[in-house]
């Protein structure tokens, strides 16, 4: 399994997300889908944090404004209040001090570019509802699109949970800005053309002290971040310098596509690379780094794995006390996916919805989105767990997922003479009950193809094989 893995020890922002996935070796042509749409450019260049040598990422304003937002007289600082709502969300890791260089773009390296050109906060100061529609103008690939509205929606949502406003009212200010959007969808591109098969972050430090804001003086995490970490799946730590190392679109990118893992997973590191954010500190190198590689699959799984003795409540939301439960299919028959409707409405789900998807390595396959009481998630998820077989129940706008302890078998078969090993998932309750077991393709068609056997009958087999050994125990 290709993994890609932040390590977040010194936070995150958006323009660091680009740079670290540029080092780690994504294609910076694929930007030119923002910068057709956008009056914006990606300066891509080096600086050295503390001896480490990393890429830089800048949107700069083009110069000639005259895409997407009308004549170019929008494309600027107009009066002074481009900050008159929050602190800068893009790029905040330096941005928001009073230190004396808290807007110093320039890189150590001797860029020339200033920041008369930088487009810091420049451009239409969108709402969520028009954010929403430029992205799905841009004609992104459907999965950089939905990684896109993902983190809009996140940071949508915490604005509108921090201001007491409901989304489709919310205004972004500096997130609704050109060089947010950039960022945005810059790194949902990048990551694209990476193609990890999982996308996993050590805990994300958030850095300290306090962050100066329009409406006053906040402790960091800044309001907007804690909204935004409290729904996603990855953890926080503080430190390790006072500093805001972590912002909210940092966060939202993070949390639209990784899940959490306690530590760097076993891997077998085959490109890395380090994002530099705008300061720098005495001890530590202030740099996001990528790692992506084969390997990953135990690590996640045990950070998704229960802890004993964990609550399986359902928990408060902020949005009218509903829960919504969804899960990614890719095996499912129709037949099943037909009786959903049933089986999960007296389980306690309101609503079932079913939608066609396009999933990793051109598979289609099912999104199942569920709406149900808080009070009945717990239900809904087990259920829809056993009826479909999959091995993970995310709630969308939630802290927490239910997800199948699982394990991973190998199994050995004779198949026309030839001994192969095929690896077999065992998914069960945390009290160890097992309801499914899924053969991985990859190693059934590996199988399959060395033997002439037909893929089906590899899986049927290998699954088989572990389905006669758990009812002989």
């Amino acid at each position: 399994m290709r993994t890609l893995v932040f390590d977040g020890r010194t936070g995150a922002a958006g323009d660091m997300i680009c740079a670290a996935l540029i080092a780690a070796g994504a294609d910076p042509d694929v930007l030119s889908v923002v910068t057709d749409r956008l009056p914006v450019r990606y300066d891509i260049g080096e600086t050295e944090r503390n001896g480490i040598r990393a890429t830089t990422v800048d949107v700069l304003l083009d110069g000639d404004g005259e895409r997407e937002g009308g004549d170019g007289a929008e494309h600027g600082h107009e009066d002074g209040n481009a900050h008159d709502d929050s602190h800068d969300h893009a790029h905040g890791h330096d941005h928001s001090h009073d230190d004396g260089d808290a807007h110093d773009h320039s890189h150590d390296d001797g860029d020339a570019h200033g920041h008369a050109d930088h487009a810091e906060g420049a451009g239409v100061h969108r709402g969520y509802p028009e954010v929403v529609a430029l992205v799905e103008s841009m004609g992104l690939p459907e999965s950089v699109e939905a990684v896109a509205l993902d983190a809009f929606e996140r940071l949508g949502r915490a604005e509108a949970t921090v201001h007491g406003t409901d989304l489709a009212e919310t205004h972004f200010h500096e997130v609704g800005a050109d060089d947010a959007i950039a960022d945005v969808v810059g790194a949902a591109l990048l990551l694209h053309d990476l193609d990890p098969d999982r996308v996993v972050t050590t805990p994300v430090a958030t850095g300290g002290g306090e962050v100066a804001m329009s409406h006053g003086v906040y402790p960091v995490p800044a309001p907007a971040t804690t909204e935004v970490a409290a729904a996603a799946d990855f953890s926080v730590v503080g430190g390790p310098v006072d500093r805001e190392l972590l912002t909210p679109t940092g966060a939202a990118i993070l949390a639209a596509v990784a899940e959490g893992a306690d530590a760097i997973p076993d891997l077998s590191v085959d490109s890395t690379g380090y994002g530099a954010g705008d300061a720098s500190f005495d001890r530590h190198p202030n740099v996001l780094r990528v790692l992506v590689g084969e390997g990953g699959e135990a690590a996640a799984a045990g950070h998704d794995r229960p802890h004993a003795g964990a609550t399986r409540g359902g928990g408060d939301l902020v949005h009218d006390d509903i829960a919504v439960l969804e899960t990614n299919l890719d095996d499912a028959a129709p037949e099943v996916l037909g009786g959903l409707q049933a089986t999960l409405k007296r389980a306690g789900a309101r609503d079932v919805t079913i939608v066609p998807t396009t999933m990793k390595k051109s598979r289609p396959g099912h999104l199942v989105k569920v709406i149900c009481k808080p009070d009945d998630a717990e239900a809904v998820a087990a259920r829809l767990a056993r009826e479909t077989g999959t091995l993970g129940v995310r709630q969308s706008g939630a802290s927490h997922r239910w997800i199948a302890d699982r394990e991973f078998e190998t199994v050995a078969l004779s198949l026309d003479g030839d001994d192969r090993e095929v690896t077999v998932k065992v998914a069960a309750t945390v009290d160890g009950d097992v309801y499914d077991v899924s053969a991985e393709f990859d190693d059934a068609a590996a199988a399959a193809e060395a033997t002439g056997v037909p893929i089906r009958d590899v899986v049927r087999r290998a699954e088989q094989a572990v389905w006669d050994r758990l009812e002989a125990e």
